[in-house]
Protein backbone atom coordinates (compact mmCIF):
# COMPACT_ATOMS: atom_id res chain seq x y z
CA UNK A 1 0.00 0.00 0.00
CA UNK A 2 1.32 3.02 -0.85
CA UNK A 3 0.62 6.98 -1.87
CA UNK A 4 0.28 7.49 -5.66
CA UNK A 5 0.49 11.32 -6.56
CA UNK A 6 -1.42 13.02 -9.27
CA UNK A 7 -1.73 15.93 -11.48
CA UNK A 8 -5.06 16.77 -12.78
CA UNK A 9 -5.33 18.80 -15.84
CA UNK A 10 -8.36 21.33 -16.72
CA UNK A 11 -8.69 24.03 -19.57
CA UNK A 12 -4.93 24.03 -19.04
CA UNK A 13 -4.03 24.22 -15.67
CA UNK A 14 -3.70 22.04 -12.45
CA UNK A 15 -7.04 21.95 -10.83
CA UNK A 16 -8.98 19.56 -8.20
CA UNK A 17 -12.59 19.21 -9.62
CA UNK A 18 -15.36 17.42 -8.11
CA UNK A 19 -15.32 14.52 -9.88
CA UNK A 20 -19.16 14.10 -11.27
CA UNK A 21 -19.37 17.78 -11.88
CA UNK A 22 -17.14 17.53 -14.93
CA UNK A 23 -18.80 18.50 -18.67
CA UNK A 24 -17.64 18.96 -21.91
CA UNK A 25 -19.97 21.80 -23.09
CA UNK A 26 -18.48 24.67 -22.16
CA UNK A 27 -15.30 23.13 -20.51
CA UNK A 28 -17.44 22.98 -17.11
CA UNK A 29 -16.27 21.43 -13.93
CA UNK A 30 -17.07 22.22 -10.13
CA UNK A 31 -13.61 23.85 -9.25
CA UNK A 32 -12.07 22.81 -5.44
CA UNK A 33 -8.70 23.98 -5.99
CA UNK A 34 -7.01 25.97 -9.33
CA UNK A 35 -3.15 26.33 -9.08
CA UNK A 36 -1.03 29.40 -10.44
CA UNK A 37 1.84 26.78 -10.30
CA UNK A 38 2.29 24.71 -13.61
CA UNK A 39 2.03 20.99 -13.76
CA UNK A 40 5.53 20.82 -14.02
CA UNK A 41 6.56 21.82 -10.91
CA UNK A 42 4.30 19.28 -8.78
CA UNK A 43 6.24 16.49 -11.32
CA UNK A 44 9.58 17.91 -10.08
CA UNK A 45 8.23 17.74 -6.64
CA UNK A 46 7.29 13.95 -6.97
CA UNK A 47 10.43 13.47 -8.49
CA UNK A 48 12.51 14.75 -5.43
CA UNK A 49 10.45 13.04 -3.33
CA UNK A 50 10.81 9.91 -5.17
CA UNK A 51 7.33 9.30 -5.51
CA UNK A 52 6.42 6.82 -8.54
CA UNK A 53 3.79 5.65 -10.35
CA UNK A 54 1.23 8.64 -9.59
CA UNK A 55 -0.75 9.75 -12.87
CA UNK A 56 -1.49 13.20 -14.72
CA UNK A 57 -4.62 13.53 -16.00
CA UNK A 58 -6.02 15.51 -18.99
CA UNK A 59 -9.13 16.28 -18.08
CA UNK A 60 -10.19 17.60 -21.65
CA UNK A 61 -12.15 15.90 -24.25
CA UNK A 62 -9.43 16.05 -27.42
CA UNK A 63 -12.12 18.11 -29.06
CA UNK A 64 -11.91 21.11 -26.87
CA UNK A 65 -10.54 23.82 -27.92
CA UNK A 66 -8.36 23.75 -24.39
CA UNK A 67 -7.28 20.61 -24.86
CA UNK A 68 -3.98 21.48 -26.49
CA UNK A 69 -3.19 24.12 -23.08
CA UNK A 70 -3.65 20.72 -21.10
CA UNK A 71 -1.79 18.46 -23.28
CA UNK A 72 1.52 21.49 -23.20
CA UNK A 73 1.00 21.46 -19.86
CA UNK A 74 0.90 17.18 -19.56
CA UNK A 75 3.95 16.93 -21.32
CA UNK A 76 6.05 19.43 -19.42
CA UNK A 77 5.17 17.27 -16.23
CA UNK A 78 6.51 14.44 -18.58
CA UNK A 79 9.78 16.13 -18.95
CA UNK A 80 10.38 17.26 -15.83
CA UNK A 81 10.00 13.64 -14.54
CA UNK A 82 10.65 11.05 -17.07
CA UNK A 83 9.35 7.68 -16.55
CA UNK A 84 8.26 8.52 -13.44
CA UNK A 85 4.61 8.86 -14.01
CA UNK A 86 1.64 7.93 -15.81
CA UNK A 87 -0.67 9.62 -18.58
CA UNK A 88 -3.91 9.14 -19.19
CA UNK A 89 -7.33 10.98 -21.29
CA UNK A 90 -7.60 11.08 -24.82
CA UNK A 91 -5.18 7.60 -25.38
CA UNK A 92 -5.59 5.90 -28.39
CA UNK A 93 -3.66 2.80 -30.09
CA UNK A 94 -2.13 5.57 -32.60
CA UNK A 95 -1.05 8.19 -30.02
CA UNK A 96 -0.14 5.83 -26.96
CA UNK A 97 3.88 5.08 -28.18
CA UNK A 98 3.91 9.09 -28.33
CA UNK A 99 3.05 9.46 -24.78
CA UNK A 100 5.66 7.04 -23.64
CA UNK A 101 8.64 8.19 -25.86
CA UNK A 102 7.80 11.81 -24.08
CA UNK A 103 8.29 10.59 -21.04
CA UNK A 104 5.64 8.15 -19.76
CA UNK A 105 6.01 5.52 -17.96
CA UNK A 106 2.66 3.73 -18.70
CA UNK A 107 -0.63 5.06 -20.97
CA UNK A 108 -3.95 5.18 -18.92
CA UNK A 109 -6.78 3.99 -21.04
CA UNK A 110 -10.50 4.30 -20.90
CA UNK A 111 -13.25 5.67 -23.07
CA UNK A 112 -11.16 4.43 -26.06
CA UNK A 113 -11.66 0.95 -24.69
CA UNK A 114 -15.11 1.43 -23.92
CA UNK A 115 -17.53 2.76 -27.14
CA UNK A 116 -20.73 4.19 -26.84
CA UNK A 117 -21.34 2.34 -23.40
CA UNK A 118 -19.41 -1.34 -24.94
CA UNK A 119 -16.79 -3.29 -23.79
CA UNK A 120 -14.16 -3.13 -27.41
CA UNK A 121 -12.06 -6.10 -26.62
CA UNK A 122 -10.35 -5.08 -30.31
CA UNK A 123 -9.28 -1.37 -29.06
CA UNK A 124 -7.89 -3.02 -26.35
CA UNK A 125 -6.05 -6.01 -27.97
CA UNK A 126 -4.68 -2.81 -30.43
CA UNK A 127 -3.47 -1.03 -27.75
CA UNK A 128 -1.45 -4.15 -26.56
CA UNK A 129 -0.27 -4.31 -29.70
CA UNK A 130 0.86 -0.86 -29.63
CA UNK A 131 2.80 -0.38 -26.37
CA UNK A 132 2.57 -3.71 -24.53
CA UNK A 133 0.93 -5.07 -21.21
CA UNK A 134 3.73 -3.46 -18.89
CA UNK A 135 2.88 -0.09 -20.03
CA UNK A 136 -1.04 0.03 -19.66
CA UNK A 137 -2.99 1.02 -17.37
CA UNK A 138 -6.98 0.75 -17.26
CA UNK A 139 -8.67 3.10 -15.98
CA UNK A 140 -12.18 1.47 -14.54
CA UNK A 141 -13.21 4.33 -12.67
CA UNK A 142 -16.82 3.82 -11.71
CA UNK A 143 -20.06 5.12 -10.42
CA UNK A 144 -22.40 3.60 -8.22
CA UNK A 145 -26.14 2.64 -9.49
CA UNK A 146 -28.21 -0.04 -7.57
CA UNK A 147 -25.73 -2.21 -5.38
CA UNK A 148 -23.72 -1.86 -7.98
CA UNK A 149 -20.54 -0.18 -9.44
CA UNK A 150 -20.75 0.50 -13.12
CA UNK A 151 -17.76 1.97 -15.07
CA UNK A 152 -17.67 5.46 -16.23
CA UNK A 153 -16.45 6.98 -19.54
CA UNK A 154 -16.13 10.23 -21.31
CA UNK A 155 -14.29 11.87 -17.88
CA UNK A 156 -16.87 10.32 -15.85
CA UNK A 157 -19.83 11.35 -17.48
CA UNK A 158 -21.06 8.27 -19.54
CA UNK A 159 -22.20 4.76 -18.10
CA UNK A 160 -20.86 1.81 -20.42
CA UNK A 161 -23.17 -1.43 -19.38
CA UNK A 162 -20.17 -3.35 -17.50
CA UNK A 163 -20.60 -3.70 -13.71
CA UNK A 164 -16.98 -3.36 -11.76
CA UNK A 165 -16.87 -7.23 -10.36
CA UNK A 166 -13.63 -9.37 -9.32
CA UNK A 167 -14.43 -11.99 -12.86
CA UNK A 168 -14.06 -8.70 -14.40
CA UNK A 169 -10.88 -7.45 -12.94
CA UNK A 170 -9.60 -11.16 -13.51
CA UNK A 171 -10.79 -11.34 -17.45
CA UNK A 172 -9.13 -7.79 -18.49
CA UNK A 173 -5.82 -8.14 -16.06
CA UNK A 174 -5.08 -10.09 -18.76
CA UNK A 175 -4.17 -6.94 -20.84
CA UNK A 176 -2.80 -4.64 -18.73
CA UNK A 177 -0.30 -3.79 -16.28
CA UNK A 178 -1.90 -1.99 -13.27
CA UNK A 179 -5.72 -0.71 -12.63
CA UNK A 180 -6.56 2.55 -11.49
CA UNK A 181 -10.19 3.17 -10.25
CA UNK A 182 -11.50 6.34 -9.32
CA UNK A 183 -15.26 6.79 -6.99
CA UNK A 184 -16.24 8.93 -9.44
CA UNK A 185 -19.90 9.77 -7.27
CA UNK A 186 -17.25 11.05 -3.85
CA UNK A 187 -14.42 11.80 -6.17
CA UNK A 188 -13.20 15.57 -5.07
CA UNK A 189 -15.51 15.76 -1.89
CA UNK A 190 -13.45 14.88 0.82
CA UNK A 191 -16.15 13.27 2.76
CA UNK A 192 -15.29 9.19 2.69
CA UNK A 193 -14.53 6.65 0.19
CA UNK A 194 -16.94 4.14 -1.26
CA UNK A 195 -16.88 1.50 1.14
CA UNK A 196 -17.93 -1.11 -0.85
CA UNK A 197 -15.97 -0.60 -3.78
CA UNK A 198 -12.71 0.07 -1.70
CA UNK A 199 -13.70 -4.37 0.11
CA UNK A 200 -13.93 -5.57 -3.05
CA UNK A 201 -10.67 -4.45 -4.70
CA UNK A 202 -8.97 -4.74 -1.70
CA UNK A 203 -9.95 -8.20 -1.93
CA UNK A 204 -9.12 -9.04 -5.33
CA UNK A 205 -5.47 -8.53 -5.24
CA UNK A 206 -3.57 -10.00 -8.58
CA UNK A 207 -2.02 -6.96 -10.08
CA UNK A 208 -1.54 -3.59 -8.29
CA UNK A 209 -4.65 -1.05 -8.12
CA UNK A 210 -4.71 2.39 -7.50
CA UNK A 211 -7.95 3.43 -5.53
CA UNK A 212 -8.94 7.32 -5.47
CA UNK A 213 -11.68 9.39 -4.24
CA UNK A 214 -13.07 10.31 -0.91
CA UNK A 215 -10.27 10.07 1.52
CA UNK A 216 -10.50 13.40 3.35
CA UNK A 217 -8.17 12.73 6.44
CA UNK A 218 -5.75 10.32 8.18
CA UNK A 219 -8.36 8.82 9.97
CA UNK A 220 -9.84 8.29 6.58
CA UNK A 221 -6.60 6.78 5.89
CA UNK A 222 -6.53 4.37 8.53
CA UNK A 223 -9.78 2.73 7.78
CA UNK A 224 -9.05 2.46 3.94
CA UNK A 225 -6.27 0.45 5.23
CA UNK A 226 -7.93 -1.34 7.09
CA UNK A 227 -10.95 -1.92 4.29
CA UNK A 228 -8.54 -2.63 1.50
CA UNK A 229 -6.65 -4.77 4.22
CA UNK A 230 -3.63 -3.18 2.51
CA UNK A 231 -3.76 -4.37 -0.60
CA UNK A 232 -4.54 -1.30 -2.78
CA UNK A 233 -2.38 1.88 -3.51
CA UNK A 234 -4.35 5.01 -2.99
CA UNK A 235 -4.19 8.94 -4.29
CA UNK A 236 -5.30 11.99 -2.29
CA UNK A 237 -6.30 14.75 -3.93
CA UNK A 238 -8.40 18.07 -3.08
CA UNK A 239 -7.77 16.67 0.73
CA UNK A 240 -4.10 17.33 0.55
CA UNK A 241 -2.43 20.94 1.46
CA UNK A 242 -1.05 20.89 -1.48
CA UNK A 243 -4.30 21.32 -3.39
CA UNK A 244 -5.86 23.13 -0.59
CA UNK A 245 -6.77 20.65 1.60
CA UNK A 246 -5.57 20.34 5.50
CA UNK A 247 -3.77 16.57 4.98
CA UNK A 248 -0.37 17.32 5.22
CA UNK A 249 1.55 16.50 2.05
CA UNK A 250 5.00 15.73 3.77
CA UNK A 251 3.34 13.09 6.10
CA UNK A 252 1.41 11.08 3.06
CA UNK A 253 4.96 11.75 1.03
CA UNK A 254 6.55 9.85 3.87
CA UNK A 255 3.73 7.55 4.37
CA UNK A 256 5.36 3.68 4.81
CA UNK A 257 2.72 1.84 3.44
CA UNK A 258 1.53 0.50 7.15
CA UNK A 259 -2.10 -0.29 8.11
Amino acid sequence: MRFRPCIDIHNGKVKQIVGGSLKDEGNQAVVNFSSEIDAAWYAGLYRRDNLTGGHIILLNSRESECFEATRNQALEALKAYPKGMQIGGGITAENAAGYLEAGASHVIVTSYVFREGKFCRENLEKLVQAVGKKHLVLDLSCRKRGDSYFIVTDRWQSFTDLCLTQEVLSDLSKYCDEFLVHGADVEGRSSGMETGLVRMLGQWNQIPVTYAGGIGSLEDLGKFCEMSGGNLDFTIGSALDLFGGNIPYDVIANYKGKC
